[in-house]
């Protein structure tokens, strides 16, 4: 099945030059700032296959952090 082109729409005004614009562009800029704000965290690629999306790694995190904590407790109780 071929994939429908779309079609976009050049909005900037005629009196917006756009290389003018963007010479002075830096790509990557904010890059670091956005990782510290967001808590980014890089998971390898086979687990990537595994968790399609943000959500489900945080519910298999928030399941560990749970089952850890039955653990220390079954330990310290005797």
């Amino acid at each position: 099945m071929k994939k429908p082109t779309i079609k976009t729409v050049d909005e900037l005004r005629p009196e917006y030059d756009l290389k003018e614009l963007l010479k002075n562009a830096e790509i990557g800029k904010y890059a670091a700032r956005l990782g510290v704000s967001r808590n980014l965290v890089e998971i390898e690629p086979a687990n990537h296959r595994v968790f399609k999306t943000a959500k489900q790694v945080n519910d298999a995190l928030r399941l560990v952090i749970e089952l850890q904590k039955i653990g220390d407790a079954s330990t310290t109780v005797r």
